[in-house]
């Protein structure tokens, strides 16, 4: 203990959001330090041994751009590890751009994860961040990071509910006295409303488009609810009936159509966390709503379509895509906290 709190001392502690979309890194004493899409770019040599060429932003620009012997890899899938070697390799790229390796001192690491994952899954995650050079490992459930960032009073004895819809999973859950009282989790988020799009646009179009412009079309035009007058915008991609590249231009109402299952996933799921709440936390929830956190809540128009079915207030908070890395990193600061919502290997 002596030396563990001694070691406190000298090393760095992090606390990192392992996103299917993005990583977060914080810092203990400085803040969010890094924020880079989680994505590996990797190139194979003729014996068939992987070198590291790029991680994250370098990596991302890379996505469908690459030749025969690189390949742009997302180790993150559906919020979980796809693949283990390469996940590893990113938090080591992580952990030591933003550690200080001075102190010799390896850091104390919280990892936040899906509230839906399994026992092999957290498993792969401890494993990933032990060999990536973390000395003591806390996992925190998303849901939990995402309320105490978002500055929900989750020590009371009352109802706080959060919708963090991240580029994997969606999680929804209503917290009381620093536990999670109900929770869905589902691998329906920004991703798959993305592949949506480009199935939508294949199908309508035969224009073939990537997962970049895919995206770039829901952050542009993409809304949850119907607008009076649709934003529009120029999408370019192959067409498959004759092969060339040509552009045409979308609209809102379109992308809202193409939309429309992943987003009714995430309102039915919600409505099944609304359902199983028990009544008292139910009360809690009529009069404080639902605070939506993850880069799916800057989603145009979202709060709008859940306050309409739901009835209840909707909050979104100031920072969405950094509220789960800031609750880790507010752990990091507390001791008592730490010990009350993290499970320690």
């Amino acid at each position: 203990m002596v030396m563990d709190s001694l070691w406190g001392v000298f090393s760095n502690d992090l606390a990192i959001d392992l996103g299917t979309a993005n990583t977060l890194v914080y810092l203990k004493g400085r803040g969010i330090v890094s924020c880079e899409p989680s994505v590996v770019a990797v190139q194979k040599d003729s014996k068939g041994e992987m070198k590291i060429l790029a991680v994250g932003k370098m990596a991302k620009e890379m996505l469908g751009r690459t030749p025969g012997t690189i390949f742009a890899i997302r180790p993150m899938k559906d919020g979980v590890i796809a693949d283990f070697e390469i996940t590893e390799e990113m938090l080591r790229h992580f952990i030591t751009k933003v550690h200080n390796r001075k102190t010799l001192v390896r850091p104390r690491v919280i990892v936040c994860i899906p509230s839906g994952i399994t026992p092999v899954e957290r498993r792969a995650v401890r494993e990933s961040a032990e060999s990536a050079g973390a000395r003591e490992i806390y996992l925190i459930e998303e849901p939990m990071a995402a309320a105490i960032g978002a500055g929900l009073p989750i020590t009371d004895a009352s109802g706080n509910m959060i919708l963090d819809i991240g580029g994997g999973t969606t999680e929804v859950a209503v917290i009381s006295l620093s536990g999670i009282v109900v929770s869905q989790s589902i691998r329906v988020a920004g991703d798959k409303m993305d592949e949506a799009i480009l199935q939508f646009i294949k199908r309508k179009y035969n224009l073939l488009i990537g997962e970049r412009t895919a995206e770039s079309i829901k952050i542009e035009v993409g809304t949850a609810y119907p607008e009076e007058t649709p934003k529009t915008m120029d999408v370019k991609g192959r067409d498959l009936v004759s092969g060339i590249p040509k552009t045409l231009e979308i609209n809102g109402e379109e992308i809202r159509e193409a939309m429309a299952e992943p987003i009714n996933t995430i309102v039915e799921t919600v409505r099944i966390t609304l359902e199983s709440t028990p009544p008292e936390l139910a009360a809690d929830i009529v009069d404080k709503g639902i605070v939506l956190v993850g880069g799916g809540a800057l989603l145009r128009n979202l709060d709008v379509l859940l306050r309409e079915i739901t009835s209840l207030p909707i909050t979104i908070v100031d920072d969405p895509l950094s509220a789960v890395v800031l609750g880790a990193g507010k752990v990091l600061d507390d001791l008592d906290l730490l010990k009350l919502t993290t499970v320690h290997f």
